[in-house]
């Protein structure tokens, strides 16, 4: 594997990592080149800005959610015919999972993939003491930072001053953003508003950025740091050739439900099944000879009225879930699936209310599953990602099924989620690419029932 690639990075959150990794995809999209890009982490957004840059999906590489032996061979799925990949950092650069040392962290992911990094450093308020930072930075830990791009430069005379020290610790200063040419993106209570809910005002953001970069850093010299990594020994990762069943998987879509990992849909594929996209908040029906529904996460409390006012799709729902078809749904899609959220009504599936609340849950999970279900059997253990400020009350206990039971246990929580044979929700948030036996059972459950 042999595509040039670099990594993003930078000494903590909200120094301009999104900002620079987009401009640079979509920089060098502009000029033609094809170009791949990725994610360190579990975040669902970035990667969205990602892929109207490089009109090709973005991706995550998050070695805690999958295993760091899958990084590579998932990285050379998703650059496959690229000249360039671009990896966005997540946090600091050596920020990972919490009390687990480097793992999950931008570091390990770049070492994985033999990619060098450039750190982009919020330089506004500091002068020569930016010479510190980058070179406690290039001290601590193996990533191999090739570079700078100096983000919020005030003036010349600042710039001259931040190069000069960044010279003094042998460090090139491959760019510099000013202070005043900022391009924002809109955010509210789980970051950045997603692309899909913004598609015209984010490619308007997208070319902005683009042209900011274009301007502001030595594409050239980016390249030449990309080229320097050195070559990848890996397999490709496959999401599998199954002979087609001609069993149809609905996976929601649509502004409502953005949070989704590109080998989802991928694996459903490749074990089989023809995967359709439905919009709840514009179908009224499910695509015909729906086997099968998969409804990952999003933002269902911001469109909890116009989700409610979907009558027909709502009963739809329902309907399948009562005939016994196979449903999945995490972290958004629990609301859904709830009798109500907010008290706006939602499908019924579950006897259960759902709530806006005040505070962040967030954080990986080290989970086993307590039930059988259309997912995974009982007792099989999965790392997966918990971020919401919501909750779900049961209203009695159960499933409007009686079979059911909860879906998942971790260290320190109550047992959490629904399941029976035929249905499993849970704020959980799993990257199948780790556990691709999870689309398999599906199909294969899928198929029973269309049969």
């Amino acid at each position: 594997m042999t595509v040039p690639r670099v990594v993003i990075a930078a000494p903590a959150s909200g120094h301009g990592k999104t900002t620079v990794a987009t401009g640079l995809l979509a920089a060098y999209a502009a000029r033609g080149l094809t170009v791949a890009p990725f994610k360190v982490g579990p975040d669902y957004i970035d990667p969205g800005y990602h892929a109207l840059a490089a009109g090709r999906p973005g991706r995550n590489l998050d070695p805690v959610l999958t295993g760091e032996h899958l990084i590579g061979p998932l990285f050379a799925h998703g650059a496959a015919g690229a000249d360039i990949a671009v990896v966005e950092g997540v946090m600091g650069l050596y920020d990972g999972r919490t009390g687990a040392g480097e793992t999950g962290s931008t570091a390990q992911v770049a070492g994985l993939l033999e990619a060098p990094v450039i750190l982009v450093v919020d330089a506004a308020a500091q002068g020569r003491s930016v010479a510190a930072l980058v070179h406690g930075f290039r001290s601590f830990g193996n990533a191999r930072i090739a570079g700078v791009i100096l983000n919020r430069v005030g003036s010349d005379r600042h710039e001259t001053i931040l190069r000069d020290a960044c010279e003094e610790v042998g460090t090139p200063v491959l760019g510099a953003l000013r202070r005043a040419d900022a391009v924002a993106a809109p955010s509210r209570h789980l970051g950045l508003v997603p692309a899909a809910e913004r598609r015209a005002e984010a490619l308007s953001s997208v070319a902005a950025l683009a042209d900011l970069i274009a301007a502001s850093v030595d594409l050239d010299a980016v390249m030449s740091v990309a080229r320097s990594a050195a070559s990848l020994q890996v397999t490709p990762w496959s999401a599998g050739a199954a002979e087609k069943t001609g069993t149809v998987v609905a996976i929601a879509g649509g502004p409502a439900f953005t949070f989704a990992y590109a080998e989802t849909a991928e694996l459903l594929a490749g074990a089989g099944a023809e995967v359709v996209t439905v919009d709840p908040l514009r179908d009224e029906a499910l695509p015909e000879g729906t086997a099968a529904l998969v409804v990952g996460g999003g933002f269902p409390e911001v469109y909890a009225a116009e989700l409610s006012a979907n009558e027909p799709l709502r009963a739809a729902v329902r309907k399948l879930a009562e005939s016994g078809a196979p449903i999945v749904a995490e972290c958004a899609g629990l609301l859904w699936l709830a009798r109500g959220l907010d008290g706006a009504p939602m499908c019924g599936v579950l006897d259960a209310e759902a709530a806006m609340t005040p505070s962040l849950t967030l954080g990986y999970r080290d989970a086993v599953a307590l039930t059988d279900s259309p997912l995974a059997p009982a007792g099989t253990r999965v790392t997966g990602h918990e971020f919401h400020r919501t909750t779900v009350h049961p209203r009695s206990g159960l499933l409007l099924s009686p079979a059911g039971g909860a879906a998942w246990a971790w260290r320190g929580a109550d047992p959490e989620g629904f399941a029976t044979p035929s249905l499993h929700a849970s704020y959980l948030h799993l990257h199948w690419a780790g556990h691709p036996e999870f689309a398999t059972r599906l199909v294969g459950n899928a198929g029973q029932h269309a049969t």
